[in-house]
């Protein structure tokens, strides 16, 4: 099998790269990527085709679909405060890129295509857990570019039988997660500033809560539905039913470093939503043998392999 993966230098983009060889589910993967927010870094060592591109070029995304069985669309430009500061950016590369993604399989004859959509589609609906069926109310550009994403692709299966697969991504975490940058994840930043020694940052009382997901468990689910070329025309949240409010991962943190963390309470954030959960019955029944790997498993991994980078407490 031969797969496609757009922002794959990227940090879900690289570890999918990798268990998709290790696995020996595809004997090809070709990166396509700008390098905006990812890096070749990340794919040392994994065996890829890597293409540079944006995906705002048509026909070098087109170029980059030929022969390939399955795409998987993680290119984008991620975060709600990016979009909030710079909102057209985000609507190009995330909406009109997604387009481009499909029109290229569409004319290369690519039958299946994955693309990344977000929790943050789920927006203002104040609804714990959170089912796919439930209303959508986006609050900034990067949630209403989601919604797009995942909407075009459920209509390019309507509209042209093309197999397509929306996922809907619930903060996303694990070894290989930029920290240092402005927009960076809160789990990153946090280990980031715990292993620094410096006091972790929370916007706002740090009572919101998020349905943090292992890295390498959306990367094997993606894994199977590229396997068995798995469609639904229904969006399917990419995690299990997971509740942890920021002073409960702090604490988390704590237990695993062993030593208490200064904290520091800034303004919340223009865009952030205050709950996130998913209701997981919809992915468990596409993928019934999934095992989630437990937050504080996938904490020590990804600690593990940030002092293995060279930062320590």
């Amino acid at each position: 099998m031969k797969v496609l993966i757009t922002g794959g230098a990227g940090f879900i983009g690289s570890n999918l790269s990798r268990i998709l060889l290790d696995f020996g589910t595809a004997d090809e993967v070709r990166v396509f990527d700008d390098l905006s927010t990812g890096s070749l870094d990340n794919l040392e060592g994994i065996d890829v085709q890597f293409i540079k591109g944006t995906l705002l070029d048509f026909e070098a995304l087109s170029a980059a679909a030929e022969g390939m069985d399955s795409i998987v669309h993680l290119g984008a430009i991620p975060s709600v405060p990016r979009s909030v500061a710079n909102p057209r950016a985000s609507h190009d590369a995330n909406t009109t890129g997604t387009l481009n993604v499909l029109e290229a399989a569409r004319a290369r004859g690519v039958d299946h295509v994955v693309v990344a959509s977000s929790s943050s589609v789920y927006g203002s609906n104040p609804k714990l857990p959170k089912n796919e069926d439930d209303y959508t109310r986006p609050m900034s550009p990067y949630a209403v570019s989601k919604l797009a994403t995942e909407s075009y692709a459920l209509a390019y299966q309507s509209s042209y039988g093309l197999k397509t697969l929306a996922f809907r991504f619930f903060n996303v975490y694990g070894p290989g997660q930029a920290a240092g940058h402005a927009y960076a994840a809160v789990v990153p930043k946090f280990i980031d500033a715990a292993l620094a020694g410096r006091p972790l940052e929370v916007h706002g009382d740090g009572t919101q809560s998020r349905d943090f997901t292992y890295v390498d468990t959306v990367c094997e689910v993606i894994r199977k539905a590229i396997t068995n070329k798995v469609s639904s025309p229904r969006p399917i949240n990419l995690a299990f039913n997971t509740n942890t409010s920021l002073l409960e991962l702090m604490e988390k943190l704590e237990g695993l470093l062993e030593h208490d963390l200064e904290r520091v309470h800034t303004d919340p954030r223009i865009g952030d939503v205050k709950a996130s959960q998913a209701d997981s019955s919809r992915v468990l029944e596409l993928f019934p043998d999934i095992e989630p790997v437990e937050l504080t498993v996938g904490l020590k991994a990804t600690l593990a392999w940030y002092r293995k980078n060279g930062i320590e407490a």
